[in-house]
């Protein structure tokens, strides 16, 4: 039947266009089954619905800070001076049939877009899928994931509300505070003094046209790159480097990823009718003499809100004198540091594990993340990390919910934030060994089948099965991270990152170290 429709549709083509032959051949694209893979699916059909939604909401959206009174259909605030981009908004969410149901939509599937776009990279770093030939896609993704970053910033800012007016508080503080440059990048923001009369019709022309053009080109970059390469795959049976076990692009994985567009769709439409996010017109508009309690920002910039609050009051001041030039270091390092070190250490890891290991070989079979302990350990050590700065952006919260003083609560992020991944490095490399140690001992042994028999020596023991050829193939499908034995520095590197931790011999046995 699939052969058949092939077939039938490449020959439909073929009558037209001539192009039986290349639609023949992508249409037979293998594609490998597992769950894995349509993390990021979740992004890319996020990002579309993202598209859609935002194209409707540019019809009514007045990206302007000129000020006017407001008469719409909320009563509350008739009569209050407000920008025009506040009032359209409100006028979008209580007066355009659908509006709040679009604009609520729209935040959930920023979030699910980012979301989404970190669970693939955690699944492509941890299944070390950005090796050869795949740096260059790996190192667009990075970029498309700090683009994202700044989409949401913009976006975020758009509404001109008194929570969204904070966040921009943040940033006005953040950009004078760069060295020599800070002052000018602040004006040409915001057209002036702060707040300024710009700032909105900036960011508005970002979200909308920069960003997005430069996400979609990069993200079609991202496919066209995926789809000349070979696909990777998990270890199992018949799986090697020069095949892909799966199922053809049509009629299988349309027909999967059509149902997987619609499914997301839904969510985020239930999202989007079922929990309020963003209720602009409880916060009113923006005044800069304003601030409310508990303000956070959304959860993929919530680290860098914590790395504001952990951070000292610290301050440098240069040249001396009454000209004395001041880095204040308690706005400078929290905001270009952590996202500073995580992206840079994204970019530069697949070359730095490709020259400590000397491995220049092509992999198109991933790697499971317990039987590469080192690589592991480091993407927990960043995840922990992030994890520590993102709670500790509501380290107010916290004390108030948990009646703790909130110096405590920050003295104790101050720790966790250098101890904390310490910690997770250890543990999870320790875990990774135990874990290939279980692996041993299933192909060595077989499953505990749960039925104890007794020896004719008197002695109890548990009976085991062997494993499926499907599961003892995944298994065996682990090999030793190649080590370099020339050049002093890098040989002791190597010997450390690489090498076989738990290895197993002809029976499946591990051996001792």
């Amino acid at each position: 039947m699939r052969t058949g429709a092939i077939a039938r549709t490449s020959s439909w083509f073929d009558e037209r266009l001539g192009a039986a032959r290349f639609v023949n051949r992508n249409l037979r694209k293998i594609f490998p089954d597992h769950w894995s893979f349509l993390l990021g699916e979740i992004a890319l059909y996020s990002f579309v619905i993202l598209l859609l939604t935002g194209t409707f909401l540019t019809f009514w959206f007045q990206p302007s800070m000129e000020h006017v009174i407001y008469d719409g259909s909320y009563a509350p605030l008739r009569g209050v001076r407000m920008s025009q981009a506040y009032a359209s908004t409100l006028e979008i969410s209580f007066e355009v049939r659908g509006g709040l149901l679009i604009r609520q939509i729209h935040h959930w599937s920023a979030l699910m877009f980012i979301a989404g776009m970190m669970a693939h990279m955690l699944r492509v770093f941890f299944t070390g899928a950005y090796r050869k030939p795949r740096e260059l896609t790996w190192v667009i993704g990075v970029t498309m994931f700090a683009l994202a970053l700044l989409a949401g910033l913009t976006g975020y800012s758009l509404p001109d509300d008194l929570l969204s007016g904070a966040g921009l508080r943040v940033t006005e503080g953040v950009l004078m505070s760069v060295p020599v440059v800070g002052t000018y990048l602040t004006f040409l923001l915001f057209g002036g003094e702060y707040p300024g009369e710009d700032v909105v019709s900036r960011f508005y022309a970002l979200h909308i046209l920069l960003i997005p053009g430069v996400l979609l080109a990069l993200i079609s970059v991202h496919l066209v790159l995926m789809w000349v390469q070979k696909h990777t795959q998990m270890p199992g049976k018949g799986r090697t480097r020069t095949n892909v076990v799966g199922a053809p692009l049509y009629p299988a994985f349309m027909a999967k990823t059509a149902a997987f567009f619609l499914f997301i769709l839904a969510v985020v439409a239930g999202l989007g009718t079922f929990a309020q996010i963003n209720p602009v017109w409880l916060y009113g508009p923006y005044n800069p003499a304003d601030i409310s309690a508990g303000s956070q920002p959304d959860f993929y910039l919530g680290f860098l809100e914590g790395a504001l609050r952990l951070m000292p009051a610290w301050e440098v001041n240069l040249l001396g004198g009454a000209h004395a030039g001041t880095v204040p270091l308690s706005v400078v390092v929290p905001a270009l540091v952590p996202l500073g070190l995580v992206l840079t250490g994204m970019l530069l890891y697949p070359f730095a594990e490709r020259w400590i290991t000397g491995d220049n070989r092509e992999h198109h079979v991933l790697e499971r993340p317990r039987n590469h302990p080192h690589r592991t350990s480091i993407g927990m050590t960043a995840v922990v990390f992030y994890g520590v700065l993102w709670l500790l952006g509501a380290n107010d919260e916290l004390a108030a919910a948990f009646h703790v003083s909130l110096n405590a609560i920050t003295l104790a992020g101050r720790v966790l934030v250098i101890a904390g991944p310490v910690l997770a490095y250890a543990v999870t490399y320790r875990i990774c060994l135990g874990l290939q140690r279980a692996d041993a001992r299933l192909v060595g042994h077989g499953v505990p089948s749960g039925v104890i028999v007794r020896m004719p020596g008197g002695a109890f023991t548990e009976r085991h099965t062997p494993l499926s050829e499907d599961a003892e193939a995944h298994l065996r499908g682990k090999e030793p991270v190649p080590v370099l034995t020339t050049g002093a520095i890098r040989a002791r590197l190597s010997a450390a990152y690489g090498g076989e931790k738990v290895p197993l011999d002809e029976d499946g046995r591990s051996l001792p170290r």
